[in-house]
């Protein structure tokens, strides 16, 4: 097999013409614009206030590393007290076991021959506690004529999954005649279940609760049958009860309160995009999820939108339109259109009302901006932008600067997509 010529002196798409050593600053358009920029403080503070809320409702954080794909954030949350982290396929494992982390979610079921061949691997390695997901008596099967031929053993965990969701055993049955098939597999070790409430949706937030409150409950009694049933004997460790992204972790860790099984349990809940939050959709979610729990409302602080796009005014070819040098290969538009925030002429900031102007289209390399005759829009100008939906501007940059308030760059920090 022919592999790819790498071309090692490209470097990345907002990389720095500066010498190693000089001082860099977003502002002074000392990097290639547009860039991604995650704000430090901010940084800081989301990972203080979810290992707080957290520690305060005992539960254990395990990030969903899927969102950043940066091992310097993984070793932030790691640092502050986070359990483990949640990953999605067996190569984010992989990033997550060389970042150095010991306890690894894979929160998704890993299917096909190299892809569990890498799992494996990694298990082999025994620098990590893992975990997969399994939901079918299939997949049990493929995943233990792998793991039995090397003589290994993986942790999993029983997928308990809605109808017209993702993955997941649809009833409790389905649960018990899984469980009883992976007891007869030596090399699978049932070590707890996993869920995920975030595919429950609806434009009826009410209902949407109403939904979560009985497949939670649907998770409590099933979790108690099967420990009825003996399936967890064989396991030593303490169990995992696993669940929760950004938006109900507060539902799923009341609920967790109330599980009791014949052994330990670490109950253990895996936002990811709580790091750097946003203007948008995770945005309207925290601020839903005040109004509901007054656990959270008593923590100091909150979350805080930390990460943004700089960019350049490129052209203003008509009065009120402007073009600026960014768009869908650059930042997430699944969840709302990035909108400006500040403005900067020669690194200084101009007066900027955030609702003179506004983002209306988004094209491959180009935002269009619509505005009004309260905005002094320049070809040159930068314009600071706040997004939606964190996971799919991380995805799009090899590299991320992390800045201070005055937009110096600290730290450059890779990502491993």
């Amino acid at each position: 097999m022919t592999k790819l010529n790498v071309l090692a002196g490209v470097g990345h798409k907002s990389a720095t013409l500066n010498q190693e050593g000089i001082s860099v600053n977003i502002l002074h358009e000392d990097v290639c614009l547009p860039a991604v920029v995650v704000k430090r403080n901010e940084l800081e503070n989301n990972i203080a206030w979810m290992q707080h809320y957290s520690n305060v409702a005992n539960v254990s954080l395990s990030p969903h590393g899927k969102t950043t794909m940066t091992p310097a954030i993984f070793k932030r949350q790691i640092a502050q007290g986070a359990w483990g982290l949640s990953v999605g396929t067996a190569y984010q494992a992989k990033v997550a076991v060389e970042s150095g982390v010991q306890n690894i979610i894979i929160a998704n079921q890993v299917v096909g021959k190299t892809n569990i061949r890498l799992l494996a691997e990694l298990v082999q390695l025994n620098q990590a506690n893992i975990y997969c997901c399994v939901d079918s008596v299939m997949h049990a099967k493929q995943l233990a004529a792998i793991f039995s031929s090397l003589d290994l053993t993986i942790n999993v965990l029983i997928e308990l999954g809605v109808n017209g969701g993702r993955c997941g055993c649809r009833s409790e049955e389905e649960a018990i005649t899984l469980a009883n098939e992976l007891t007869k597999l030596p090399s699978l070790m049932i070590a707890g279940i996993e869920f995920y409430e975030g595919v429950i949706h609806s434009d009826d937030a009410q209902q949407d609760i109403e939904e979560i409150q009985q497949f939670l409950q649907r998770v409590l009694t099933t979790s108690q049958k099967l420990d009825n049933l003996g399936v967890f004997a064989r396991y030593s460790g303490e169990l995992l009860i696993t669940g929760a992204g950004s938006v109900w972790y507060d539902l799923v860790s009341k609920k967790m309160a109330e599980f009791h099984l014949s052994k330990p349990i670490r109950f253990v809940i895996r936002p990811g995009c709580y790091i750097t939050h946003d203007h948008g959709i995770y945005d309207e979610a925290q601020n839903a999820l005040k109004v509901r729990d007054s656990m959270a409302c008593q923590l100091d602080g909150d979350l805080m939108p930390a990460m943004e796009i700089v960019a350049l005014i490129q052209s203003v070819p008509e009065r009120g339109r402007a073009i600026v040098n960014f768009g869908k290969r650059d930042v997430a538009f699944d969840a709302g259109l990035p909108q400006p925030l500040m403005q900067y002429r020669e690194g200084k900031p101009v007066y900027f009302q955030t609702n003179s102007a506004k983002t209306v289209g988004l094209m491959d390399q180009h935002a269009i901006l619509s505005f009004d005759e309260n905005c002094d829009f320049q070809v040159g100008d930068i314009l600071v932008f706040g997004t939606s939906h964190p996971c799919i501007t991380f995805d799009k940059w090899k590299v991320i600067y992390l800045v201070d308030d005055k937009y110096d760059v600290i730290e450059e920090m890779p990502t491993f997509f």
